[in-house]
């Protein structure tokens, strides 16, 4: 658990034990930064803060969906941020969030399998870098979260300049025509199931954000500008997802269309084989037996039959080539 006193002096590290303590200081705000929470941590939670039961159960356990609810003196958010895994899967990571008067507490996951600490915590150790510089004042808890949901709007958009490198480099493959055809469709369509999942985030999380924008109650007087911001950046990357997933389909069109045409082409190759040679089967299957024979060849008749199969051959290839299969 990390407890920072923000005030427009600093930032000032502190002490769990402090907590009571900065909860009646108003000369700036508080921000509690939870890695991973467990029971006794949300109860002591629930204690110095008053959090509904149903918000320390979803900040216990993983969350698919981002979510918003409002209570009486504070707002409780969830949402998620994308991180790459293997191929064709995009980890959720989680940020909770409770948005009070004078206090911010956030808290990152359960962390799925293979999530490190310090991927869950990059926003958050991002915002303090911000505001140990002096690149970031903020006055209020939802400037704080402003600052923290933006640079998750980041990771979104960065998640998909990655994927969009990636989708340029299969394009250029497509078209080259090189590597293994199948290796290559199955990497188009792990890479767009990639996109979807960034772009579900960015539609959800904008969905909340929208809701959020409709409580002119519950926010404070400074959070509808940038409630505003955060809807515009999350739909920017929603579209940006559309016009990259259109994209990629795209490709994908083009190179099944290309790969069934020469298998058209092979096929179409093969029937006339089989057309030409089928005469000529059924003529040696019918005379053969009968035209040569161990010890005695009628050889005018193994002419004219040569010559009706030469005849035939010739008129399916003359055919074949009016039609245009060759």
């Amino acid at each position: 658990m990390d407890v920072r006193w923000v005030s427009p002096s600093g930032v000032e590290d502190c002490d769990p034990s402090d907590l009571p303590a900065l909860r009646a200081r108003e000369d700036g705000l508080l921000w509690v930064d939870i890695t991973s929470c467990d029971e006794a941590t949300a109860r002591s939670l629930a204690d110095l803060f008053g959090f509904h039961d149903l918000a320390l159960r979803d900040i216990l356990q993983r969350n698919h969906l981002p979510k918003l609810h409002a209570y009486p003196d504070h707002l409780f958010v969830v949402l998620h941020a994308p991180e790459p895994a293997d191929a064709g899967h995009v980890h959720l990571i989680e940020l909770d969030q409770f948005i009070g008067k004078r206090y911010l507490v956030t808290t990152h996951g359960p962390l799925g399998h293979g999530v490190s600490e310090d991927t869950a915590l990059r926003e958050s150790r991002h915002v303090v870098e911000r505001l140990r510089a002096g690149r970031l004042q903020v006055s209020t808890p939802f400037e704080l979260s402003y600052a923290l949901v933006s640079a998750v709007a980041h990771r979104q958009g960065e998640e998909l300049g990655r994927l969009a490198t990636t989708i340029a480099g299969l394009e250029q493959r497509v078209r080259s025509d090189q590597g293994d055809p199948v290796k290559v469709l199955e990497e188009m369509f792990l890479v767009r199931h990639e996109l979807l999942s960034v772009r579900t985030m960015a539609a959800q999380s904008s969905e909340v954000f929208s809701r959020l924008s409709v409580m002119d109650r519950m926010v404070p007087p400074e959070a509808p500008p940038l409630i505003r911001d955060l809807i515009d950046r999350f739909e920017r990357v929603r579209h940006m997802c559309d016009d990259e997933k259109e994209f990629v389909q795209g490709v994908i069109d083009f190179y099944q269309a290309r790969t069934s045409t020469r298998m058209n082409l092979a096929m179409e190759r093969l029937a006339l084989i089989a057309a030409v040679l089928l005469p000529v089967t059924a003529i040696a299957s019918v005379y053969g037996m009968n035209i040569i024979v161990g010890d005695h060849t009628d050889v005018p008749q193994l002419g004219v039959v040569l010559a009706i199969m030469g005849l035939v051959v010739g008129g399916m290839l003359a055919w074949s080539k009016r039609l245009g299969w060759w």
